[in-house]
């Protein structure tokens, strides 16, 4: 019998004469979750614990789980008067996006551990990213992207209507195309560099798609949309959208969310200004500042209001 298999052996034993110990200490876990504010980390008890182990951060080890080797560095925790409910409190602000592991020993009488995972819901994450782009992040009034075809589309509600739809549904089919030519060719293959090449064709690509149906089927909104149809292949928002899902690694749905709420967000703005510049027509504005002036104090207007939503968080 070799080393490594007696090694094995006793490894083995030893798990099974844990057991018993690791599910006691499980079942102290009421509840785990992150913190109302960035560095925190909130973890709920089913009965009362030991406070001088619960409040030694010494006891603790924590890492997100994609990095097991890099702890975080935990500055206090604190048991409440309850006895059950414990804030940990961590130098730097944590990455709530990612998951996070925390192992934490001495929380029985026998001196067991724990360990557990914390994590948004991944459908509360899906609906953060939607709700993101489409308002607290809106690329048009907080990022001041594809301000081009803003300002040239947004003068009748029609023609605003129907760039809004033909925008968000180019925006989600090249950003998903976009995903899946960064996930399977140019991430495997070390083509990172090439990124904003790809994309624009990809971008291009179904730009003209959406071209030679709309000269089809609905000739008048495409003579309405004029050169700005064209001018959506060098829209900063719709090329922003693919370079923020390849940076944050997002997976299919979140990357379908991005696009969906960036392309609903582009929608909004151009519906709001539309409606706002048809009223404008019949209101009595100095000569110097009719036309793109107003245009532009109008926006400005309208970025202030979507600065209210700075700082939101729904889940």
């Amino acid at each position: 019998m070799t080393t490594h298999t007696i090694r094995r052996i006793l490894l083995s034993l030893a798990l099974v004469l844990a057991l018993p110990v690791l599910a006691q200490a499980q079942d102290l876990i009421a509840g785990k979750s992150f913190g109302k504010a960035p560095n925190e980390i909130l973890v709920t008890f089913a009965s009362a614990v030991d406070r001088a182990a619960v409040e030694n951060p010494a006891n603790y080890r924590v890492y997100e789980e994609q990095d097991p080797d890099i702890k975080l560095n935990l500055e206090s925790v604190v048991l409440a008067e309850d006895g059950k409910t414990a804030t940990l409190t961590f130098r730097e602000p944590l990455n709530a996006r990612l998951p996070h592991v925390v192992a934490v020993s001495g929380l029985a009488e026998s001196g067991a551990a724990a360990s557990f995972k914390v994590m948004k819901p991944y459908l509360g994450y899906l609906l953060s990213i939607l709700v993101g782009s489409l308002l607290i992040n809106n690329f048009v009034f907080t990022k001041y992207l594809g301000l081009c075809v803003f300002f040239g589309t947004s003068k009748r509600k029609d023609t605003a209507k129907g760039m809004g739809l033909t925008f968000t549904m180019v925006m989600v089919v090249s950003a998903i195309m976009s995903w899946f030519f960064y996930q399977f060719i140019l991430k495997p293959y070390g083509l990172n560099f090439l990124q904003i090449v790809v994309f624009i064709g990809l971008v291009s690509l179904t730009v003209q798609a959406v071209d030679t149906v709309l000269r089809k089927v609905n000739p008048a909104l495409f003579n309405a949309f004029g050169v700005y149809l064209v001018l959506v292949i060098a829209n900063c928002v719709i090329i922003a959208v693919p370079l923020i899902l390849a940076d944050n690694e997002y997976n299919f749905l979140e990357s379908f969310m991005l696009a969906l709420g960036a392309g609903g967000g582009f929608l909004l703005a151009l519906y709001l200004m539309s409606s706002v510049r048809e009223r404008m027509e019949l209101a009595n504005i100095p000569t110097t500042f009719k036309g793109v002036p107003i245009a532009f104090i109008v926006a400005g207007q309208f970025a202030l209001a979507f600065l209210g939503f700075s700082g939101l968080t729904l889940f």
